[in-house]
């Protein structure tokens, strides 16, 4: 039931002006929007500074505003990978993809697909993986948005917030395709970096620095244990010196929480945890987490560089220069960005352990919104307004990235399917009205599927989309890129194995998570198991996966098998069907990799509209 007095003013005014701001910008961008350029790719006129700082607002998920923090909070250094493998996943695009991407010129990945292979069926294929990588990205960010609005608004129910803004970005990108979005995205780029940096920077004038307080985890000799205020066993920060002396006590950690030497160690719950499912010693385990750990990083690092709805941002660029002068400052300022997550989480072990036991809002997932609220009791109205801006780059961080996904996907169906597939006769206006439908229909599917996600972590979903995106679309463009000798039946063969295969896997091992924490949180409420749940539980595979780590690491984190699988396939399907390499390759391989100024590069969009399809 929804608690009106319990709302915070605000918190509920910023959040809402960044609502009213999207939406503003939004209607006012769309006004801009009158051709099918502007939709799928912004009419090819956004600047470098522009780009960098859309294509920023548009990586930075709810899975980095809310997931690092949460997830370095819950299982510790393991959580670190992300932050760093995001960032370095840059460094790929930088040097073997965006460039090239962008001199071949396209609306989409598919588009790019056909026009390497000379293939209309390829196309057909690599629209499947935009839409599976894309519904798996949207999960985590429906998760922020419903996490989020239940913590706005008290006693709302998840599904409410999932609802509400998935309604608004569905609007926003309907009425203006990628050009309504772009100014949107830039602007809540800085709106995250200000709600991020803002209330660290208070919390550690208040709290302590992040060197401080990560010297509290672990039996050192700043750490001793007293009695306090008739608390058993606290943890008091003695020795640390720019902490205000009331506030220099650690509560007790909950059971659930990790202990400080494997919360500190490189091999904590994250990798560590198929391993203990099957009651290994430390010593055994060992060996499993390293492979969950390089298995993660190559999800992430290739992933990026995978990403359908980041990828299309490069064909708004001019040309393919600034493509790589923008991905420069993508480079410089998500990095900057991810420096502020962790410092959340390592804060929240200290300040507030009891969101160990909750989910949800209340669980180490809601601990950027709701570390501020600490300042409350001591400086009062100032809480309130560090977790009302907190809440307001929560809301950035989900509406800017479900936007760019939304576009992606549905370029993919209004483009590729319904203009090039169905009606390859219709105008540039047919495909634009198509947007618009596609839009709300793949809108409405993202809210039901974020509505099944609440007990999951953000970053352990995102990271699954990631691993599908590595498996398939990473392979399909490096080595289209760089190796003449694909063929479309290479390519083919090995995009849907690895692809297929990572989602396969993957599938298994979410389908017992699911099982899993919905049987904890009818438990924890204590209410009786539904008959559909009953009827499912049997066939959680949880104690299939407790007796084999290997293989449910493997089905987890499936990067680590599944890209080079795919790249394998594609070498060795590509010789053996060596006289499918497109006649015309030389001139392709020199429009993906010639200077500009040789005026070889690519236009499909021109072409498109010049043929009225």
């Amino acid at each position: 039931m929804l608690l009106l007095s319990a709302i915070d003013p605000w918190i509920l005014a910023f959040s809402l002006v960044t609502v009213l701001v999207t939406i503003w910008m939004g209607f006012r961008s769309a006004r801009n929007s009158k051709s099918a350029a502007d939709f799928f790719v912004a009419g090819r006129s956004v600047s470098v500074g522009w780009n960098a700082s859309a294509i920023s607002g548009e990586y930075l998920s709810a899975a980095s505003f809310m997931g690092v923090a949460g997830m370095v909070m819950s299982s510790g250094y393991d959580a670190l990978w992300y932050p760093v493998c995001y960032a370095c996943g840059y460094l790929f695009l930088l040097l073997f993809i965006a460039g090239p991407l962008r001199r071949f010129g396209a609306y989409t990945i598919p588009d790019f697909a056909e026009g390497r292979y000379d293939s209309p069926v390829f196309r057909k294929i690599a629209v499947v993986f935009v839409l599976f990588i894309g519904f798996f990205y949207t999960m985590p960010q429906m998760k922020g948005a419903g996490t989020t609005l239940s913590y706005i608004f008290p006693g709302l129910p998840y599904w409410a917030g999932v609802v509400l803004v998935g309604a608004v970005i569905t609007l926003n990108v309907a009425l203006g395709g990628m050009k309504g979005i772009t100014l949107v995205q830039a602007f809540q780029y800085w709106a995250k970096m200000f709600a991020i940096s803002l209330p660290i920077f208070v919390l550690m004038a208040v709290y302590g620095g992040y060197g401080n307080n990560l010297g509290v985890n672990g039996d050192d000799k700043s750490t001793v244990y007293a009695t306090v205020a008739g608390t058993n066993n606290v943890r008091t920060l003695s020795g640390i010196t720019n902490i205000a002396p009331e506030a220099q006590i650690r509560a007790p950690l909950p059971a659930k929480a990790p202990a400080d030497n494997i919360w500190l160690s490189p091999f904590g719950p994250l990798t560590t945890k198929a391993a203990k499912a099957a009651k290994l010693d430390n010593t055994k385990s060992r060996p499993y987490a390293l492979l969950y750990t390089y298995s993660l990083i190559i999800a992430l690092v290739c992933g990026t560089a995978g990403l359908p709805h980041i990828l299309v941002r490069f064909y708004t660029n001019p040309d393919g220069a600034a493509a790589k002068r923008t991905t420069m400052w993508v480079m410089i300022l998500i990095g900057i960005f991810y420096v502020f997550p962790p410092v959340f989480g390592v804060l929240g072990r200290n300040w507030m352990p009891t969101l160990y036991d909750g989910i949800g809002v209340n669980g180490t997932d809601g601990i950027v919104l709701k570390l501020p609220v600490l300042l409350r009791e001591k400086y009062g109205v100032l809480g309130s307004v560090l977790s009302g801006i907190t809440c307001a780059g929560a809301f950035a961080a989900f509406m800017s990235t479900f936007s760019g996904l939304l576009v992606s996907m549905t370029g993919a169906l209004a483009h590729d399917v319904y203009g090039r597939m169905l009606r390859p006769q219709s105008t540039p206006a047919d495909r634009m009205r198509m947007f618009k439908f596609a839009a709300v229909g793949i809108g409405i599917v993202a809210m039901l599927l974020g509505s099944l996600v609440e007990n999951f972590e953000i970053n352990f979903m995102v990271g699954q989309a990631f691993a599908i995106a590595a498996a398939s679309y990473f392979p399909l463009l490096f080595m289209s890129v760089w190796w003449r000798g694909m063929t479309v039946t290479g390519a083919a063969t090995g995009m849907l194995t690895g692809g297929l295969l990572a989602v396969g896997a993957i599938s298994l091992t979410s389908w017992t998570t699911f099982i899993t924490t919905q049987a904890a949180k009818f438990k924890s409420l204590g209410i009786s198991e539904p008959t559909w749940f009953a009827m499912l539980k049997p066939y959680s595979l949880t104690d299939y996966w407790a007796a084999r780590p290997l293989l449910r690491i493997l089905c987890e984190q499936p990067a680590i098998w599944a890209v080079p699988l795919a790249i394998l396939l594609m070498i060795v399907v590509s010789k053996l069907t060596a006289s499918r390499v497109p006649t015309d390759i030389r001139m392709k391989m020199l429009v993906l990799h010639a200077p500009e100024k040789l005026g070889l590069k690519q236009e499909y969009i021109r072409e498109h509209e010049a043929h009225g399809h």
